[in-house]
């Protein structure tokens, strides 16, 4: 039976950004994929004929350019096409449009609070400086803070020094950032309520806490500091759907010797006296390897791959008590012609971008108070967004898809186990909705697929339907995640690394998780990894 270098569980994007640095290095990999696609939860599929559906992350500025760059993706097929505007509709029937270009941005604000619109370079000025702290990190394995061993002294004093080089007053701000809510920072700056409402949504994003929960203005970064092909900030479509960037990275991989098996569910991993040895398929068939790497969540490899007598009582407890609750659906529609918003004027470029319908961060707030009690947000906050206006490969001439994020929907509901009305329920909410704002939006639907915490789990494997494999919250990032002392992508077993997001830096695609891991691999075998790009700062 061939013994491979390296077993990879999982073809989503980590996964495969390890297996493509490992392969690249000389080893040889096999990635095993449940599904009988690749991409995890950046795929691309038709559901109906003619229809391609990115459908379940849907918009792609996070991806590290070095890691594009490394592994040769635009080769591969990958493009990205920056969108430039949106808007956030108001129930008085105005709008707030949003803009790529910061003086187009900054007039849209004065329409509404000449205060707001000077406020907003202050603002912008502020977070800047957060993400050139935090940016950096995102390419570095977080040190391990009671370790002393040479690298993570030095790396602690990395960490040091960036804190150093900031003022007293700048160390302050930078605590009080972390620790504080989406809200609260946004009240320091701004008094209009759809100013805010429109800037606090990045807060919120994929994670179970409302604007006004502490915590939240750090996931604001997370979604702050994307580029799309050296523009900061920017967000684009990747053409073809958001499986158009695991297709390059599987392309990549292949074309470098790598071998994917898809429909390979993998049931169990196999230690031996402390060590990985391979995995088990659902089957029963073995697959051997010297080490195994698990694109699975924390909670999947630990709780459900691996015997429990196999880790430590204390790293159990740990990953059993890791946040990782599920707070997000998706809806995936065909529509039978582009939608009418009556508030936005003929030709506007913001219904090339991301549609909001939810103005206050009060609202935002009273949804996340219907998640905490179980049930779904009646009156949700929706992301839309119509990839087809600027990529019409992805349905047929004159038709359009549209790609629903919803926050809040709860992995149960009101303790109970999804139901296909539970869903279908759910569904309806979202529509009725968006038909508020666009007349005759429900008569366009030729297709819907409605993706909820039970469908996300199934399909994709995401615990509770979460989708960044653990909330962004201060106590679960750097050295704390995903379990301190293990927060280097390596395990209590020997042999067993895990490159998901679960790991530092967290959620999102980006990529970055599995490039570490992938430098970490190498450094443990003593293989130099020349063929992997320096992180760079763009801000």
């Amino acid at each position: 039976m061939k013994k491979y270098d390296v077993v990879m569980i999982g073809g989503g994007h980590n996964g495969l950004v390890t297996a493509c640095y490992l392969q690249r290095a000389g080893l040889d990999v096999i990635v095993l994929e449940k599904n009988a696609w690749v991409g995890g939860a950046a795929t691309s599929r038709e559901l109906t004929p003619g229809f391609l559906y990115s459908n379940c992350s849907y918009v792609c500025s996070l991806f590290r350019p070095e890691i594009m760059r490394d592994l040769e993706l635009p080769k591969h097929g990958l493009q990205v096409i920056s969108y430039e505007g949106g808007a956030v509709f108001t129930r008085d029937g105005d709008y707030l449009a949003s803009y790529r270009d910061h003086d187009s941005h900054r007039r849209e604000f004065a329409r509404f609070s000449k205060r707001d619109a000077e406020a907003y370079d202050r603002y912008a000025r502020d977070v800047t400086r957060q993400c050139r702290f935090i940016q950096p990190l995102l390419m570095r394995t977080a040190p391990d803070p009671f370790s002393f061993k040479p690298r993570d002294l030095h790396e602690m004093l990395y960490l040091a020094k960036k804190f150093g080089d900031f003022s007293p007053a700048k160390m302050a701000a930078t605590l009080r950032f972390w620790t504080m809510s989406i809200s609260d920072f946004l009240d320091e700056y701004f008094e209009t309520d759809v100013v805010k409402a429109y800037l606090a949504l990045s807060g919120i994003i994929g994670t179970a806490l409302g604007p006004m929960s502490p915590g939240t203005a750090y996931v604001l970064l997370h979604h702050y500091m994307g580029e799309v092909d050296g523009s900061v900030g920017a967000w684009g479509y990747a053409r073809g759907g958001m499986g158009a960037v695991t297709s390059a990275l599987a392309s990549s991989f292949k074309a470098s010797g790598g071998t994917i098996r898809t429909g390979a569910d993998v049931a169990k991993i196999m230690t031996h006296r402390g060590k990985a040895t391979g995995a088990v398929l659902a089957d029963g068939e073995e697959v051997l390897g010297k080490l195994v790497v698990s694109n699975a969540d924390v909670k999947r490899t630990f709780l459900k791959l691996v015997d429990e007598s196999a880790l430590p009582e204390r790293f159990v407890h740990r990953v059993r008590h890791f946040k990782m609750r599920g707070s997000s659906g998706k809806l995936n529609i065909a529509l039978d012609s582009l939608p009418e918003f009556p508030a936005l004027p003929s030709g506007s470029s913001c219904i090339r971008g991301d549609l909001h319908f939810t103005d206050t961060t009060e609202r935002m707030e009273k949804g996340y108070d219907d998640w905490k009690a179980g049930r779904w947000s009646a009156d949700p906050f929706v992301d839309m967004m119509i990839p087809t206006t600027l990529d019409p490969t992805m349905a047929p001439p004159g038709k359009h898809f549209v790609s629903c994020f919803v926050q809040y929907c709860p992995p149960k509901v009101e303790g109970n186990d999804w139901t296909d009305a539970d869903r279908d329920a759910f569904a309806e909410t979202v529509i009725k909705q968006i038909s508020d704002y666009s007349p005759g939006f429900r008569e366009r639907i030729l297709h819907m697929e409605v993706r909820t915490p039970r469908e996300i789990e199934q399909e994709v494997g995401l615990t509770e339907g979460n989708i960044f494999q653990g909330e962004l919250t201060f106590d679960q990032l750097l050295f704390n995640r995903p379990v301190p002392g293990y927060a280097q992508y390596r395990s209590p077993v020997r042999g067993l690394y895990i490159c998901g997001s679960s790991t530092h830096p967290g959620g999102g695609v980006m990529g970055a998780p599995g490039r570490n891991a992938a430098a970490e691999i190498l450094r443990d075998l003593r293989h130099a990894p020349s063929h992997m790009s320096s992180a760079h700062d763009v801000i």
